[in-house]
């Protein structure tokens, strides 16, 4: 179970050496990697690649979080803001299904790859060990205490010894024992000057007007129907200490062969969705699955499905208590969820009450047989959106969010809309009401400080939180994606590596010496970066006639769009850093009037070619604006002798120009 803030502070420094089991099975590391999500690997993967030791522990069997528990249907935001080696991930995953880079893939296939990693440098995870207590000297942590997940046993715990350790669990387990100030819950908006966090009765995922809340309509003295609580809704605004609804993101197979039918699950009860039953009353034009949850498909015939609407995957109001709760108790909730988001399916393929046509469609998906073999082909991940925040050195906040307050310091970027799910589901004006979603975005790629990634000093001296980092609950909702927490989570193990070579704490170390480090070695290994052009390059982009900015919809913070006649084009002029053969990419997104074929032309510094991109052929995948696609394989010589150029030419319509990217073809 995991000890309160308040018992820590007294024994804190004394349990870590209460055992003498614990120290006949103590390690002792440069870096201690705690949570083996894909930030925690990737995090791992650096510090070993840095020339550090490295542990990296994991309470639970499954490797990944959730970019390998379900969620293939990548939350990108933007690429541009994905960079190092979880960009190098998703191009791995491109590779895997035959293409450049890919953001919607099945999970045993991203489990492989994150696998891959560790492999690579020989790491090793120690798996089915969780986290009791840690111990501080002066404000620095000196080890921590771990204990089987599986059968408790002071006689089996083991001690880990580190000069920096890294928190990469969602919930932030490592940050806590450590004793290090957080927060759960949403601040009220008055408190960082924000004006969408705290209460807020939005549309988005909302029940329609006139659904009765009661389980006998009109009659309050019947009570409630299940989901439905009976606190007051407050003003719009006001803090609380509630987490947003979890889910799972369900990976099903309509693959006959390879399905597995849905069962009643143990525990199932039918009550539970009433409200849904009235929801489909109140909806009778709606009789697609599609219109009840996101149903995304993935490859092979798969799916990563989550909540829409306003009764869906999301198990409203049920996981309040998560984020400080003992194991036990985390445990119990994770079933609850587990059983309640199984149960749906089985009620939407079975009970006699669901419209025939959602019934029949539901019975076509079963689990996937190839998928989660080791936990009866069901994720081991429940999607903590949202559990424990650090209060760091540096808070983000809406402000940094819609670029109004800009740091310095940034160690990587985030990109996607100001995201809260449903937290509460009420009574409003004597209709049932979600409360708590919030989807604000139109804002481009944002810096996130280190000083976010980080406590105070006062707190401790060698601990980094990439995932739980520092943040408003708003402005961790657009902070909280797969391949942020990747990026950061890498910032993080360099900085570690950082402190260690100089002997300083993470407070101290030179930052703009790491911004360098992340720029010229994204992938740790001496590579360099690759040769990109974003528009928004002047030094490298020449424009030539009345083309307008776009500021949504493409790749980095602009695009540049035109309706031309044929004489305009905008030029992009690489720095070729050593002569060599390239793959030449050009980013391609859609708009509302863009001409049916775009026109570009290459100049490898003896020759012209032209190539011209047809719209209908290009099939943009995932939550992205667009994809890279090939304009062929050139020979370049070294400088700025080459280009690739976005014309008007033979256009009907709007043009765009976004961004080239060269790829060396020794580095696939």
């Amino acid at each position: 179970m995991i000890l309160t803030k308040a018992v820590l502070a007294t024994v804190a420094i004394s349990i870590a050496f209460s055992s003498v089991s614990a120290q006949q099975q103590a390690q002792t590391v440069d870096i201690c990697v705690y949570g083996g999500t894909a930030a925690g690997v990737m995090a791992a993967y650096t510090a070993k690649r840095m020339g550090k030791s490295v542990v990296l522990i994991e309470p639970s069997s499954h490797l990944g979080g959730m970019t390998s528990g379900g969620l293939g249907h990548t939350d990108i935001g933007n690429k541009y803001a994905i960079t190092g080696l979880a960009h190098d991930f998703y191009r791995r995953i491109g590779q895997h299904y035959n293409k450049f880079e890919k953001w919607t893939f099945e999970p045993h296939v991203a489990k492989n790859l994150l696998q891959q990693y560790l492999d690579r440098e020989k790491i090793v995870v120690t798996y089915n060990y969780r986290i009791v207590s840690a111990s501080k000297q002066q404000g620095t942590i000196t080890s921590i205490v771990v204990e089987s997940s599986e059968k408790p046993d002071a006689k089996t715990n083991r001690t880990i010894n580190a000069k920096i350790f890294i928190d990469c669990t969602y919930e932030g387990d490592m940050m806590a024992a450590a004793g290090v100030p957080y927060v759960i819950g949403r601040e009220a908006n008055s408190e960082f000057n924000e004006t969408i966090n705290g209460v807020q009765l939005m549309e988005g995922h909302q029940l329609p007007d006139g659904i009765d809340p009661y389980k006998i309509p009109g009659k309050p003295e019947s009570g409630l129907l299940w989901g439905i609580s009976d606190e007051k809704l407050l003003p719009n605004g006001t803090g609380d200490k509630k987490a947003q609804a979890y889910n799972y993101r369900i990976c099903l197979t309509s693959n006959p062969s390879n399905k597995v039918e849905i069962t009643r699950p143990q525990g199932y009860d039918s009550t539970r969705y009433e409200l849904l039953l009235r929801l489909f009353e109140k909806q009778p034009n709606k009789r697609k699955l599609s219109d009840y949850f996101i149903w995304s498909p993935m490859p092979n015939q798969k799916t990563d499905i989550n909540n829409r609407g306003g009764f869906s995957t999301d198990m409203i109001g049920m996981n309040y208590q998560y984020p400080d709760a003992g194991y036990d108790l985390r445990k119990k909730i994770i079933n609850d969820h587990e059983v309640y988001t199984k149960g749906l399916l089985y009620f939407y393929g079975h009970d006699p009450r669901v419209p025939e046509e959602l019934r029949d469609e539901m019975l076509k998906w079963g689990y996937p047989k190839d998928e989660y073999v080791q936990s009866g082909n069901w994720s081991p991940q429940l999607y903590v959106r949202e559990a424990r925040r650090m209060r760091g050195d540096y808070v983000m906040t809406q402000a940094n969010c819609e670029g109004k307050e800009v740091i310095n310091d940034g160690v990587g970027m985030a990109a996607y809309t100001m995201d809260s799910h449903n937290i509460s589901r009420l009574v409003v004006n004597g209709m049932a009401k979600n409360e708590g979603n919030v989807e604000v975005g139109g804002f481009g790629p944002y810096p996130v400080s280190y000083r976010s990634l980080i406590p105070k000093k006062a707190d401790a001296k060698n601990l980094f939180v990439p995932v739980c980092l520092s943040a408003t609950h708003i402005a961790y909702g657009s902070i909280r994606m797969e391949p942020v927490f990747m990026v950061l989570a890498q910032s993080s193990a360099m900085a570690a590596s950082m402190a260690i070579d100089a002997k300083t704490d993470v407070q101290s170390i030179d930052v703009k010496k790491l911004q360098q480090m992340l720029k010229t070695n994204p992938l740790v290994d001496g590579s360099g970066p690759e040769l990109l052009v974003d528009n928004d390059e002047k030094e490298n982009v020449i424009v030539e006639g009345e083309w307008f900015p776009i500021k949504k919809g493409g790749y980095g913070p602009s695009l540049l769009s035109i309706k031309g006649n044929g004489n305009e084009q905008v030029r992009f002029t690489p720095s070729v850093t050593k002569k060599g053969r390239y793959t030449v990419y050009v980013y391609y997104s859609k708009q509302a009037g863009q001409s049916s074929q775009t026109t570009y032309y290459v100049f490898d510094g003896k020759v012209n070619k032209e190539i011209t991109l047809r719209q209908a052929d290009i099939i943009i995948e995932g939550q992205t604006s667009g994809e890279w696609l090939s304009l062929g394989s050139y020979e370049l010589p070294a400088g700025r002798k080459s280009y690739v150029e976005v014309t008007t030419k033979n256009s009907d319509g709007l043009v765009l120009a976004d961004a080239v990217v060269l790829i060396p073809e020794n580095s696939k």
